[in-house]
């Protein structure tokens, strides 16, 4: 689904009117509607339950406006405070705002009141503001963002048309005071500020709506920003899913280098991970006197071979023949969990293995470290995919930035180095972020606070190597797909366990049922 900014979105609007034939007045009909069936669909019937409607003078505010009289017309009992006068308002947005006021002299269940005022109601709909907003929200829009607020906090559902108003459509950070929603209806696509955050967390549960804008108008609108949905997830599941006579020797073959002396909970981690993503085979390639503990704390389905290790027991550079020789008979190389990037020799290993790599190749954690900061003559291929899973620190080593530069702007710095390097670019956090060699960047909205502890890493490793092994022709469907099925079995195993509770392994004990959530019954 392509993430828009605001200009991107008027020129869509611009061109359904012009080029489509849909008259303005019809989308933001639309747009009203489907405000309202969102809120019936999550808040249940309306009638009888009193609402209040924050509007706006421009368009947002005739979609409030539309909402109140569509939910009057269910029954509800509804106060539109506008924040203006009704001689205000332009065009379409001040016909609708004439119809409310008229309907209101009529039916004491319907009124407008010009002014921010208070709201007594089980639901509030916010429609001040929209997607021009570029300076923070003041006088009256300030005072009615306060009100909104209250009312939250007296136990209101917020309901937000299109963005919750304060938020700009085209930042991942709040300019000045803003709405925090429990549900955001956005139009037509999502933008910047209903999926990046930490703006995002404003937004509560993102409702994407199509409001009569051509699907041909949306792949022409020059959109690099996708957000992940289920759809393409699920169509990966069904592309990648076994023939019924599969062999293990047809569902992928994994080699994992990592782990070294104290550091092989890694290794096995990102080996089950690899295991449980449908891999048929997965081998881990660890320093000599690691192995011994490895086999105890990995599955007994993941094999194990030694490498030539230093006398800190990290593996060492002479095992670079050996770690690519084992290579050379696997689908994919994941490399890097647990490896340790202190020792020199350790670092030379990492740069001979993945220089003389012949087949897709995913590196992460002492990989990366191993290979701060990347150099430029390290590229990936159409025929060599490489894949990296860096966390900010990890990020800013890589590209010689401080960590609040990479946090400043996640987007650009993973979309860059993406396209310089041709390197699919995993950058983790709230709402992971893939970058594509092309330069498009993906947003995934599944995972929780709950994976921020020890190991969750390791576990997408191994699952991402797992699912490229499936599929290698196709590396960047199969790392969209790891990143999103990561986050929603941590998703699941929150919702058992609690955020507080859970721990790495949890996450690869609820992949099985994230494949079965998206992919439905023919994944059992």
């Amino acid at each position: 689904m392509k993430v828009f900014t605001a200009g991107q979105m008027r020129e869509l609007d611009r061109l359904t009117v012009e080029l489509a034939g849909v008259p303005y007045a019809t989308l933001m009909e639309t747009a009203g509607a489907r405000v309202v069936e969102a809120i019936v669909e999550h808040y249940g019937p309306v009638g009888d339950r009193a609402c209040a409607v924050f509007c706006g003078k421009g368009n947002n505010g005739g979609d409030g406006a539309v909402v109140a009289r569509l939910l009057w017309l269910r029954g509800a009992r509804v106060a539109v405070h506008l924040c203006g006068a009704i001689g205000e308002a332009k065009g379409e947005t001040r016909a609708n705002f004439e119809a409310v006021w008229g309907l209101a002299a009529s039916d004491p269940r319907l009124s407008l009141v010009e002014g921010a005022g208070d709201a007594e109601a089980e639901l509030v709909v916010d429609a001040l503001l929209g997607t021009g907003l570029a300076r923070p929200a003041e006088g009256l829009y300030a005072e009615a963002i306060a009100a909104i607020d209250r009312a939250r906090a007296r136990g209101a559902k917020v309901i937000s048309v299109d963005i919750p108003s304060g938020l700009s459509s085209d930042s991942d950070r709040p300019i000045g005071p803003h709405v925090t929603a429990d549900l955001t209806v956005a139009f037509t696509g999502p933008k910047i500020g209903n999926v990046l955050p930490p703006a995002c967390y404003a937004n509560g549960r993102l409702i994407v709506a199509p409001i009569g804008t051509p699907e041909r108008l949306l792949d022409e609108a020059g959109s690099r920003l996708h957000l992940v949905e289920e759809a393409q997830v699920a169509a990966w599941l069904r592309l990648s899913r076994r023939a019924p006579d599969a062999h293990k020797g047809a569902v992928g073959d994994v080699l994992v280098i990592a782990g070294s002396r104290g550091k092989t909970g890694a290794a096995a981690l990102a080996s089950e991970a690899a295991l449980r993503s449908g891999a048929g085979l997965v081998t881990v390639a660890t320093a000599r006197s690691a192995q011994p503990l490895l086999v105890t704390q990995a599955p007994p389905e993941v094999m194990t071979e030694p490498l030539e290790e230093t006398d800190e027991g990290a593996v060492a550079e002479g095992a670079a023949a050996r770690a690519l020789e084992l290579a050379a008979r696997r689908t994919v190389l994941a490399l890097g969990p647990g490896l340790s990037s202190s020792d020199a020799g350790t670092r030379r290993f990492v740069a001979q293995t993945v220089g003389g790599r012949t087949a897709p190749l995913l590196i992460d954690a002492d990989g990366l470290n191993a290979l701060s900061p990347w150099g430029e003559d390290l590229q990936g291929s159409d025929e060599l995919p490489l894949v990296i899973t860096p966390h900010p620190g990890e990020m800013a080593r890589l590209t010689g930035r401080r960590t609040d530069e990479v946090l400043a702007d996640r987007v650009g710095v993973a979309r860059e180095f993406a396209t310089t390097r041709r390197v699919i670019t995993v950058l983790k956090g709230s709402r992971t972020l893939v970058a594509a060699p092309d330069g498009a960047v993906y947003v995934n909205p599944t995972g929780n606070a709950g994976m921020a502890t020890a190991g969750a890493g390791d576990v997408l490793t191994g699952l991402t190597a797992g699912l490229l092994a499936q599929r290698p022709g196709e590396p960047l469907r199969a790392v969209v797909a790891a990143v999103y099925l990561h986050g929603l079995a941590g998703e699941m195993a929150a919702a058992t366990l609690g955020q507080r509770a859970l721990i790495a392994s949890d996450i690869t004990g609820h992949l099985g049922a994230a494949f079965v959530r998206v992919g439905g019954d023919e994944e059992r």
